[in-house]
């Protein structure tokens, strides 16, 4: 379903530390269908200058995090759209918006692994292989309980030094 909401002005911005429970129960839905890894309190306090949020009438209906793994590579992940706001452009302009901040925290590269490929590849994100990126692998896949059957495509993104802000 499509608002009309959305031609008013939403907000895309860091979040606060009050917002923090509000962006759990956003992930809720989707963890709970198999879509998406938990993620916990602790997590997003430690890290939430590294993560965007999109909201409307002072509601949280999007976010996207990154996670760095060194000073150049960095993954665009936890991107998570409300049902209801999807198929509005949110998605794009999260991506957009951690782009933006990858590129203002020196990434040279941006890693992804998802299961729309389509919408990365939109802004450049090339078919890569996870096997390239071991500082992911070692973090992140080794522990996790789809290691064995992990149906995500790995898409990655160079940022130019030319490259003007999105």
């Amino acid at each position: 379903m499509k608002y009309s909401k959305l031609h008013q002005k939403y907000h895309i911005q860091t979040p606060q530390l009050t917002d923090i429970t509000e962006i759990l129960d956003l992930f809720d839905a989707e963890v709970k269908a198999g879509r998406m890894l938990p993620r916990n309190q602790e997590e997003l306090r430690a890290n939430i200058q590294d993560w965007q949020i999109v909201s409307l009438d002072d509601e949280i209906i999007g976010c996207v995090s990154l996670v760095f793994y060194n000073e150049t590579l960095c993954e665009i992940r936890s991107l998570a759209v409300n049902e209801a706001y999807r198929e509005n452009g949110l998605g794009k302009k999260l991506i957009e918006a951690a782009l933006v901040l990858a590129k203002e925290r020196g990434a040279e590269n941006v890693l992804t692994l998802t299961r729309v490929p389509r919408l990365f590849e939109h802004f450049g994100f090339q078919k890569d292989e996870i096997q390239n990126f071991p500082e992911k692998v070692q973090q992140d896949c080794q522990p996790c309980p789809f290691i064995n059957c992990c149906d995500e495509v790995a898409l990655l993104y160079q940022i130019k030094e030319s490259e003007p802000d999105r």
